[in-house]
């Protein structure tokens, strides 16, 4: 599973810098930052759940 996480995470970094490096395509650089802090949101809720840490 981590393993999954990693490599969509660095799937929507490239995604992020190809939006923002594309002038004519901002918003492929903002759908890729949203999708990036939601994976890593994803992969930290999964991690501290199996690790037993209780959220707020």
């Amino acid at each position: 599973m981590g393993r999954i996480i990693l490599w969509l995470l660095a799937a929507w970094v490239v995604i992020t810098i190809a939006g923002a490096v594309i002038e004519g395509v901002f918003w492929l650089a903002v759908i890729g930052g949203v999708l990036f802090l939601g994976t890593a949101a994803y992969g930290a809720i999964k991690t501290n759940r199996r690790k037993g840490i209780k959220g707020p």
